[in-house]
C-alpha cells in the first residue's frame, strides 16, 4: 500500500509541475497523458547487476552452445551434474504460503511478524543431476572456501561417482555445471577437471536463472526447515 501511495504522490507532483508550466488545469493534463497519449507511470524493474556488452554477448553465445550440444546429444540434459552452494540458517522464517489458514469471513486476519534470518549459519555444497543428489557436504565452521578446498570437494565427488554412479565413470560421460565463482576458476581446479576429462559447461556471468539448483533443488530442500529453530549448526 505504501508503494502505491508513493507512486500516486509522484504522479500528482508531475501533473502539478506540468500544469504550472503550461498553464493548463490538472484534469486536462491527466486526460492528455492517459487518454490521448496512452501514458502510464510504471516503476523500474530491479536488476541485480547491469551486464556489459561483452557479458551479454557471452550469455547469448553460451546459451547457443548449450542448445547445439543438446541437439547433437539426446542424453545431454540427463548427463549434467549441477553444483552450487547455499547458506543454511539456524532459523529461517516461514514463507507467506506456509502461514495460510482456513478461516471464516468473520474471523480476524492473521498476522505474521517479519523476522530476520539467524546470523548462525553454515554453507552447504551440493551436486545433483536429473535423477537426484549425487554428493553433498557442509563447509566446516571457520573454513574459507578456497580453490584448494573446492578441489578436495571435487576429489570426494569423483570417488563417490566412481562408486555409486557407474554411468559417469567413462571420460566425457558427464558435464559439470557450476557458476563462475573465483574458486571455480583456479588453476588447481581446472587442472583436476582436465586430468579427469570432465567436460565443464560455460556459465554466463551474473546469470542465476541458468543455475538449476536455485530453482529445482534448494527451495524444496529448505522448505521443511523454515520456521524451525535448531540448537546449533
Amino acid at each position: 500500500m505504501k508503494v502505491r501511495e508513493r507512486i500516486q504522490e509522484e504522479r500528482c507532483a508531475t501533473v502539478r509541475m506540468m500544469a504550472d508550466e503550461f498553464g493548463v488545469n490538472r484534469e486536462k493534463i491527466c486526460q492528455i497523458l492517459v487518454e490521448d497519449l496512452g501514458k502510464r507511470k510504471v516503476t523500474s524493474r530491479f536488476l541485480p547487476h547491469s551486464l556489459s556488452d561483452d557479458q551479454r554477448h557471452k550469455r547469448v553465445q553460451y546459451a547457443k552452445d548449450i542448445i547445439k550440444t543438446a541437439c547433437r546429444n539426446k542424453n545431454f540434459l540427463n548427463s549434467i551434474v549441477a553444483e552450487d552452494e547455499t547458506w543454511c540458517f539456524r532459523y529461517d522464517p516461514t514463507t507467506k504460503r506456509q502461514s495460510v489458514e482456513w478461516k471464516s469471513p468473520a474471523s480476524p486476519k492473521g498476522k505474521k511478524v517479519r523476522l530476520q534470518k539467524s546470523k548462525v549459519k553454515t554453507m552447504l555444497v551440493c551436486f545433483y543431476d536429473s535423477k537426484g543428489i549425487i554428493h553433498h557436504e557442509f563447509v566446516p565452521e571457520g573454513q574459507t572456501v578456497t580453490g584448494n578446498f573446492y578441489l578436495s570437494v571435487l576429489e570426494r565427488l569423483w570417488k563417490r561417482i566412481r562408486r555409486v554412479w557407474p554411468q559417469y565413470s567413462a571420460p566425457g560421460s558427464w558435464f559439470l555445471l557450476h557458476d563462475n565463482a573465483p574458486v571455480h576458476q583456479t588453476v588447481v581446479v581446472q587442472e583436476f577437471l582436465a586430468r579427469k576429462q570432465v567436460c565443464m559447461l560455460n556459465h554466463p556471468p551474473y546469470s542465476p536463472d541458468l543455475s538449476p539448483c536455485d530453482y529445482f533443488l534448494f527451495p524444496k530442500l529448505k522448505l521443511p526447515l523454515k520456521g524451525r529453530l535448531f540448537e546449533d549448526v
